[in-house]
């Protein structure tokens, strides 16, 4: 089998899986079927700090299955040489009363749709298989969606978690977010303005942060970890100088805010601002 090609890579929900299964050989194929075989599974893990604390989560949580579909494209015969194509085509839907949820690659938590196509064959030769994953994103809502813009501050005042905070240098940054409801295919936007620094700016990076909780009932466990980290200015910059923030999400590595029964992705939007001192 040399290709198995879906003709949309991203497809929305409600709509149709189609492509074509091309099989290339240089002598006939005798084959006892081939078959297609399309799926959606949610697969979840704990974290290595975690492990031991929720050991029911093992027992209890598997690979949720979304959607399942398998169909035979041809039945037993044989292939002729060179190059055949098998046209196929399946419709999106949901395995009872189940959602389809965005195709999300995390750490802890991983949503994939995935082709399958199988060449069963005679017992004395392998069977042949080919597979493929497919992006799966939701429809759009209905309505505009209304921008919820935020200000903040960056100062020592403001900062958590600080032992010392009268050795901290004097600084002030301000800006602003111009929505926190994002659509996932739009930019995040705002503006951040260095108002007054006593030492040299170094660096100024933005810092996108997936929230991921799995668990059972037993228990959840919480882990932040980074999905990108984007520098938007370098050096000792102007003060009073807006400059503009800018950061496309990476589509397979977020997705929107999801809270289920035994998983959350939550806070995907989560920024984080860095200044660095000489």
């Amino acid at each position: 089998m040399k290709t198995l090609t879906v003709n949309n890579v991203c497809i929305l929900t409600a709509e149709i899986v189609s492509g074509v299964v091309v099989i290339t050989s240089k002598d006939t194929v005798h084959h006892q079927g081939i078959s297609l075989t399309m799926e959606g599974s949610v697969n979840l893990q704990l974290s290595a700090k975690s492990v031991g604390v929720f050991e029911a989560f093992y027992n209890s949580v598997k690979p949720i299955q979304l959607i399942s579909c398998n169909v035979e494209i041809s039945k037993q015969g044989k292939l002729p040489s060179g190059k055949t194509e098998i046209p196929f085509e399946f419709p999106l839907q949901m395995k009872g009363n189940k959602v389809l949820y965005e195709t999300y690659h995390g750490v802890f938590v991983n949503i994939q749709y995935t082709l399958k196509c199988d060449i069963r064959r005679s017992l004395l030769a392998k069977d042949l298989t080919k597979s493929c994953e497919f992006i799966v994103h939701s429809l759009p809502q209905k309505g505009k969606l209304s921008p919820s813009p935020v200000d903040f501050t960056i100062a020592p005042e403001t900062l958590q978690n600080i032992k010392e905070r009268a050795t901290l240098p004097k600084f002030r940054i301000k800006g602003r977010l111009n929505s926190t409801n994002c659509v996932i295919t739009q930019p995040l936007t705002g503006v951040l303005v260095v108002e007054s620094s006593e030492v040299p700016v170094k660096s100024i990076e933005l810092q996108l942060v997936r929230v991921e909780t799995c668990g059972c009932a037993e228990g959840y466990a919480r882990d932040a970890t980074e999905i990108q980290n984007i520098q938007i200015a370098e050096g000792d910059v102007c003060r009073e100088f807006p400059i503009p923030i800018y950061m496309v999400f990476p589509r397979l590595f977020t997705c929107p805010t999801l809270e289920t029964t035994n998983f959350k992705i939550g806070k995907c939007l989560e920024i984080s601002c860095f200044i660095l001192s000489l």
